[in-house]
């Protein structure tokens, strides 16, 4: 996607990322950030942890223009269980051919309680419409895409089931980039007015959308054994009222 980011559409995704980013991970405290994928965005930028880290696969380091801190194959990542606490995936599972084990993946590696970041292209917009007959036409040989033919998209709601099962929770989501599929900076000036108008109007339109979770472990309450409470309740002391006819007697001559 490198080459299609310094489009002007590129550019105005960028940006609005960027920002959405630089939002979302501000106010996550931990000790280990990773940054899987996309290296043309600092997603981790506004973030102060300590250690913080940039993984790529082995063609993302070949072509992109940044060093990455690691070179891995997303599916097997260098890190031991729970011992991330912040994980952003820019784009990094519509690009990628096994998208289901790299969310196992992350889970592994996540301590619980800890953050998950992801952006991906929405399917159901204006973005998606001409992407999805752009392909119809190339069929019949002509036409030219719009968006990079480099991955799938993953739907919203899709996306959610996925991180349900794996025992994430959504906290916050959100929607941006709802002006036309044009291709041209000048055109899409012109309709910067439907950011504001798509935002309260048709928000699960735009262009991308974003996500945060969080990793839940259910806890267990430890429960004792019946019969402690059982023997507890037999060594009590029987009050004189409860006794019976025999016992009162007997209590009687003694004293």
């Amino acid at each position: 996607m490198q080459q299609w980011f310094e489009t002007p559409p590129g550019r105005y995704l960028l940006a609005w990322e960027r920002a959405e980013f630089d939002r979302a991970v501000a106010d996550i405290f931990g000790y280990h950030a990773l940054q899987m994928g996309l290296p043309e965005l600092d997603a981790l930028q506004a973030n102060r942890m300590p250690h913080k880290w940039l993984a790529l696969t082995e063609a993302q380091a070949v072509r992109g223009p940044v060093k990455p801190d690691i070179v891995t194959e997303f599916s097997a990542l260098p890190f031991e269980e729970n011992s991330l606490d912040l994980v952003v995936l820019p784009h990094s599972l519509e690009l990628n051919l096994d998208p289901h084990t790299t969310l196992r993946e992350v889970e592994r590696v996540l301590v619980p309680e800890g953050k998950l970041v992801i952006c991906c292209l929405n399917p159901a917009s204006l973005w998606g419409l001409r992407q999805r007959r752009a392909h119809l036409y190339r069929r019949f040989g002509f036409g030219e895409l719009y968006l990079p033919d480099a991955g799938d998209f993953i739907g919203y709601w899709r996306l959610r089931d996925w991180l349900r099962l794996l025992s994430f929770e959504v906290e916050t989501s959100s929607f941006g980039c709802w002006r036309p599929a044009f291709s041209s900076e000048k055109w899409l000036d012109r309709f910067a007015w439907m950011d504001p108008v798509g935002e309260r109007s048709w928000p699960i339109f735009g262009a991308v959308y974003f996500i945060v979770a969080v990793k839940r472990v259910r806890g267990v309450t430890m429960i004792g054994p019946a019969w402690k409470r059982a023997k507890r309740i037999a060594s009590a002391p029987v009050p004189v009222t409860n006794r019976s006819r025999h016992e009162r007697r007997e209590h009687s001559t003694v004293e």
